[in-house]
């Protein structure tokens, strides 16, 4: 309670004050763009919960295959594991777990990915893919800071990734082709085209990445496509449709205290979307239906002087639903949001013996979610701007949840803006929890965290200068942990959360030609987890000048858990990186890359040593 008043006060004060000794006329806001899951177009100013903004110029500024390297550096708060040079993986080992001001964990069940605003993740276990983040199918992405349940329902515990995918927005055709090669015998492509004439537009992108890995028996193979085709009915209407594809094979040497022989995993995903959407001047809304799949086939390995396994784990799940929502204006400064959402999701799991006997079953459930959602903004007296938010939503075995949200955005001159928020995120608990592997508990409750919010953020300078402060804190309960019960492990609601913690952001255009960014976080956890540090740092500075573009960045993690159990600390780490790219004509440019030039030993995955030094060079062509 401490806390919480601390925090109001930090909020009331600073109110009264401007109000007191600025009463000049509020200057035209010029807001970033923000999309939010495509259920409301809006700008940052007008929003009372946090959100970053990765630019496409950004993404490819890394030349990463996968989003989730640039996502952990660029957004404050957000920490993402990984275990080598490229590849997440599944299973036992597997990398790729997403923690967002200490929500997420292993699996990554309380973090939301989405693609367009559709959520994507596995109908068995609940959590993301990691590995089907690709790069090369963003126009940008947007992370949605803080418990975001209201709009996203269930596994927006902790926020949202949604990834925005690429549309051509002039007539035309764009072509392009990436390819590189550098440490570990490590391959990236990607070709990507777009187009748009008239009323039609599309985008389609295929991509090969893979690697040998820094260590022995760590290989990674990835395939992967996606296909978005657009048309516009009228001024009013549109339909679209997409689907993407992913294939890979991971390899898992195990620890380097306990190593694994043949851990070796084989994944495909699917997914696919049809949108209808309306845009008239004071409505808009959209019906998406979707459906995502996937097939696992794994050797979960043996240990040196075992005998290998005579089975191997194969699962397939799915999930599938439809999502409808409508926003409208009554009159000026108000917004109102409906919304309908219905999911049904399970799969079935099984053990298949190689030598004939009959398949050994773990899991074969399927399960349904339906919701509806309200959500009101109105501005009031050109300076405040009020929202408040409910959703009900039912589950078909763990029972029904009320989510509230309130928020307030004060709108100050000189580009400033102070915000309040109290919002609740919940998760419903995954099959896997109730059904699967010897904790499963069928009688197992949804997980909840009440988050509240204060920020300030302020452009100056015309824009040249930009910054924002984010002090949060977080109350969970029913959290889903193991301990023994009559002698066996047992999944209970049982846990807490407490955190609360600060970010902070600012850019700096320094010239035409130079720019400077950096962002900081800390958390503070009562209940400490892996995989949430108490410190990270990340700054950058870039140079574009003619045929030149070179930038390069530092992060410092400091108080990161990488096991739970036993409690393993990995001490403070510096990762310095840089890149370079110069064109040599309009259509074709060279790039490098460096990773880890000072050359860090550090372990994000408990007995995973990271790649020292690691480099990569290559070629974007355009034509």
């Amino acid at each position: 309670m401490k806390i919480k008043t601390v925090l109001l006060s930090l909020l009331i004060v600073p109110m009264i004050c401007q109000a007191q000794n600025d009463s000049l006329k509020m200057q035209a806001a010029i807001g970033e763009v923000v999309v939010m899951g495509s259920r409301h177009h809006t700008t940052s100013r007008l929003t009372p919960i946090s959100v970053s903004v990765i630019s496409k110029q950004k993404i490819e500024q890394q030349h990463h295959s996968s989003l989730l390297p640039t996502l952990s550096q660029q957004v404050p708060g957000l920490f993402i594991t990984s275990r080598g040079v490229m590849g997440y993986g599944v299973s036992t080992g597997a990398a790729g777990t997403m923690s967002l001001r200490g929500i997420g964990g292993a699996p990554s069940t309380a973090m939301l990915v989405a693609i367009d605003g559709v959520p994507q993740y596995m109908g068995l276990m609940g959590h993301p893919i990691a590995d089907v983040c690709h790069s090369m199918m963003a126009e940008s992405v947007e992370v949605l800071r803080g418990a975001s349940s209201v709009l996203y329902g269930s596994n927006a515990m902790g926020g949202v990734i949604n990834i925005v995918t690429q549309k051509m927005q002039q007539d035309g055709v764009e072509d392009n082709i990436e390819l590189s090669y550098g440490s570990f015998n490590t391959l990236q492509s990607a070709i990507t085209n777009r187009i748009k004439s008239g009323r039609f537009s599309s985008s389609a992108g295929a991509t090969y990445n893979r690697t040998d890995g820094h260590r022995a028996d760590m290989g990674f193979e990835q395939i992967g496509g996606n296909l978005n085709l657009a048309y516009d009915i009228s001024s009013n209407w549109n339909i679209s449709a997409s689907g993407q594809v992913t294939h890979f094979n991971a390899s898992n040497p195990g620890s380097v205290t306990e190593p694994i022989i043949d851990n070796d995993s084989r994944i495909t995903r699917y997914a696919s979307t049809l949108s209808v959407k309306n845009n008239y001047e004071k409505t808009s809304g959209a019906i998406n239906l979707f459906y995502n799949a996937g097939r696992h086939r794994i050797n979960d390995g043996y240990s040196a002087g075992e005998e290998p396994l005579g089975y191997r784990f194969n699962s397939r799940d799915e999930m599938w639903g439809v999502s409808i929502f409508q926003n409208t204006s009554l009159f000026q400064g108000n917004n109102i949001i409906v919304g309908i959402d219905y999911q049904h999701f399970g799969g079935k799991a099984w053990n298949k013996f190689l030598d004939g006997e009959p398949d050994k079953v773990s899991a074969d459930k399927t399960m349904d979610e339906i919701a509806a959602y309200c959500n009101l903004r109105q501005r009031i007296a050109r300076i405040i701007m009020l929202d408040v938010g409910l959703r009900y939503d039912h589950h078909s075995k763990a029972g029904a949840e009320w989510i509230p949200q309130a928020g307030v955005s004060l709108l100050l001159p000189r580009q400033m803006q102070l915000k309040a928020m109290v919002s609740k995120g919940f998760r419903f608990p995954t099959i896997r929890e109730m059904y699967m592997f010897p904790p499963q508990n069928p009688d197992l409750k949804p997980e909840s965290v009440i988050n509240y919010e204060l920020s300030l953020q302020q452009s100056l300078l015309d824009g040249k200068v930009s910054y924002g402060v984010n002090i949060y804190y977080i109350d969970g309960k029913n959290i889903i942990r193991t301990q023994p019960v009559d002698g066996r492990p047992l999944n209970i609601n049982i846990g807490k959360v407490e955190n609360w913690g600060v970010e902070m952001q600012v850019a700096w255009q320094i010239s035409k030609a130079w720019r400077a960014e950096a962002n900081y976080s800390y958390l503070n956890m009562r209940y400490p987890v892996a995989a949430a540090p108490k410190h990270k740092l990340y700054a950058s500075v870039s140079y574009s000048h003619k045929r030149w573009s070179v930038s390069s960045g530092a992060q410092y993690i400091n108080g990161l858990i990488t096991l739970a159990s036993p409690l393993t600390t990995q001490k403070g780490f510096v990762l310095w990186n840089a890149n370079a790219e110069y064109s040599v004509t309009p259509r074709l440019r060279l790039f490098a890359t460096i990773d880890n030039i000072l050359d860090t030993k550090y372990q994000i995955n408990a007995g995973y040593p990271m790649p020292g030094t690691t480099f990569m060079g290559g070629l974007k062509f355009k034509f």
